[in-house]
């Protein structure tokens, strides 16, 4: 009986020793040597400053990471940023989106244009594989999709900002709402122009242009015919320049223009003086603006020789947010990584945290509205409640 009983207890511990080895065999295997983050931004193009960035944030904190021996499940891990040029067109999204699934990224911070994230989402969601995105328009979240994450407040709430702002704070009787015909344009400056009307105030001039339009002459005479003492707009800002120049010629300056965040930009200083003031909206707060910004920004400079051009301190926080839910997850599992994400109360070092809801939207977000003042934009007022 001992001879059997002794067969049986080294069979099994056979047995057991072979599961033993098969599950430790796996638990690596969930984490390789080196994870792959994915960045889709256009990195040519009049959207290209904006989209690289977005890619510095990453990068920075990949490199960061990486120094400070990051780790996964108590595994040693790599992190590798993998870019590609979404050239701000749906199209090219696409193709890029699918590279980089191809690749192997188990995550994919992208992309700036909202027409972009709306149509590449479901190439991310069919592989589980998250996406962390700035674009604003609602409907990316609205997708229906658990792999949609947006960085910042949507505009919905930037909306509000546009035409309460423009209502209350400039005094003016007759409106203009202009946008770029892209799905962040459009529904940006329809939900404004609602906003104005709530506030009893009179949009008089309504047009759609496309992203690339910048013959104004025409519009400056409607404008200048119908009146308009402020005119909100989601142009991009070379369009803006152009319709300022435009105005000029028609000695039409003394308006206000108040624009959306693709207006914020070093080359919108350009326009300064043209007319009575230039505003912009945006739910992209600035880095200087948050306590911890201030080593943020001397860590960029450091590392590229210039100042931040737009959100690279979100790109950045979202890097370290996402670093954070794969550590949880444990695992290098797109699937495992969004589930974390969506559970995660995430320390972001520069804006001090970034959480999402079910739907994958900001539970933090804030809209700003900065005047261009002496040269620099300089913030009026920001709230998470317009």
């Amino acid at each position: 009986m001992n001879k059997h009983f002794n067969r049986r207890r080294f069979s099994a511990s056979l047995a057991l020793t072979a599961v033993a080895t098969a599950a430790l065999l796996t638990g690596c295997g969930k984490v390789p040597d080196t994870i792959k983050i994915g960045v889709a931004q256009p990195l040519s193009g009049p959207l290209g400053a904006l989209g690289q960035d977005l890619l510095n944030g990453v990068t920075l904190a990949v490199d960061e990471l990486n120094k400070s021996g990051y780790t996964v499940d108590g595994k040693r891990v790599t992190l590798e940023v993998v870019s590609v040029d979404d050239k701000a067109d749906a199209a090219t999204g696409k193709a890029v989106a699918q590279q980089l699934v191809d690749a192997g990224v188990v995550a994919v911070i992208g992309h700036l244009n909202s027409g972009v994230s709306i149509e590449t989402a479901p190439i991310y969601a069919a592989k589980d594989i998250a996406q962390i995105a700035i674009s604003t328009n609602p409907k990316f979240t609205q997708l229906g999709f658990p792999t949609t994450f947006r960085m910042v407040a949507n505009d919905t709430l930037q909306a509000r900002a546009i035409g309460s702002f423009a209502a209350t704070q400039l005094g003016a009787a007759r409106y203009a709402a202009l946008d770029d015909g892209t799905p962040y344009g459009k529904g940006l400056a329809d939900g404004a122009a609602e906003q104005l009307k709530a506030e009893k105030k009179e949009v008089v001039v309504r047009k759609s242009f496309d992203d690339k339009t910048v013959a104004f002459d025409e519009l400056a005479g409607e404008l200048k015919a119908a009146k308009v003492e402020v005119i909100v707009s989601t142009l991009n800002d070379f369009q803006a320049l152009a319709l300022l120049e435009a105005l000029r010629k028609v000695d039409h300056t003394k308006v206000s223009l108040l624009g959306g965040d693709t207006i914020k930009t070093t080359d919108m200083t350009k326009g300064a003086g043209i007319v009575q003031g230039i505003y912009a909206t945006s739910p992209v707060l600035e880095a200087k603006e948050f306590a911890t910004g201030k080593p943020f920004l001397e860590k960029y400079i450091a590392a590229y020789k210039k100042p931040p051009a737009y959100g690279g301190h979100y790109s950045y926080d979202s890097t370290y947010v996402l670093s954070a839910a794969i550590q949880k997850a444990k695992s290098a599992a797109p699937k495992d990584i969004t589930k974390a994400m969506h559970s995660i109360n995430g320390y972001a070092p520069v804006i001090g945290t970034m959480t999402w809801d079910d739907k994958g939207e900001q539970r933090y977000g804030a809209v700003g509205v900065y005047e261009l003042r002496a040269g620099s934009w300089e913030l009026r007022m920001r709230s998470d409640r317009w």
